[in-house]
């Protein structure tokens, strides 16, 4: 199978070495920036294309989309002309399936990675769940099956819907998003005594590693499940010159309590 990448960013650069590996033939990398399209290209060997669409090869089977989410209906249309019956492809969690259809192309796909990228590490795909949407079967079986090649395990393929992606991805956003927001928000204070963040990876990956055992209501610790009053009046007077921040220990607690 020949594939293209339209983009080049934190999915692509994670998810084009994982193809490749898997015995896919990657073929081209294309991103409107020349400096990205090359950077990802020359790691796997191929040809490297960027700004317009007019110089995308036509000759791919398999066209894998990993945009941001507002410039993927442009993105179909514009390639659509002269590559009608390829297979295209979008990696979004929340954009529908009907993003093909609307803009007139008839084999549309969706290949969702249920995982978080950064371009400065690998994730190691054993452990990813994919989300396979298609409008023809044999479309929706092939996606399965690449992305079982990726995993090693069909277990973690599941067919969806684009209503169950669309909360997959909500609940995505609560449970890695947010939290890393919370993260940052940790680093930061400790940041005002003189500590690093580092003295608090101990307790995440415990936290983190409890999942596998219990719920995440019954892991959860802390002053606001023990309804302790005196604790949380404390840490909100220690927040008064950050509002925002009071503001969300306060509706975070109240969330906790209420469970």
């Amino acid at each position: 199978m020949k594939v293209a990448l339209i983009g080049a960013g934190r999915v692509a650069t994670n998810l084009a070495p994982a193809l490749q590996r898997s015995g896919v033939e990657v073929v081209e990398i294309w991103s409107r920036s020349r400096a990205s399209a090359e950077a990802l290209a020359n790691r796997l060997g191929c040809r490297a294309v960027w700004g317009n669409y007019d110089a995308v090869t036509r000759d791919a089977d398999l066209y894998l989309l990993s945009l941001k989410d507002d410039a993927l209906t442009e993105a179909i249309r514009q390639l659509h002309t002269g590559r009608e019956q390829a297979l295209f492809a979008h990696t979004a969690g929340s954009m529908p399936l009907s993003l093909f259809a609307d803009a007139g192309h008839e084999r549309g796909a969706v290949f969702y990675p249920l995982q978080t990228f950064s371009k400065e590490r690998s994730v190691d795909f054993a452990t990813v769940h994919f989300f396979v949407e298609a409008y023809r079967e044999a479309d929706a079986q092939l996606l399965s099956s690449l992305a079982a090649s990726l995993t090693g395990s069909a277990q973690l393929v599941h067919r969806s819907t684009s209503a169950l992606r669309r909360q997959l991805h909500l609940a995505a956003v609560f449970a890695c998003n947010f939290a890393n927001h919370c993260f940052a928000i940790s680093d930061e204070l400790l940041r005002e005594c003189n500590l690093d963040f580092s003295v608090m990876l101990p307790l995440v990956e415990e936290t983190v590693a409890k999942l596998h055992d219990l719920s995440p209501r019954d892991a959860q610790t802390g002053p606001a499940v023990r309804h302790d009053e005196q604790v949380m009046g404390l840490q909100r007077a220690m927040l008064l010159n950050r509002p925002d921040l009071q503001r969300l220990y306060t509706l975070l607690s109240e969330g906790i309590m209420r469970e």
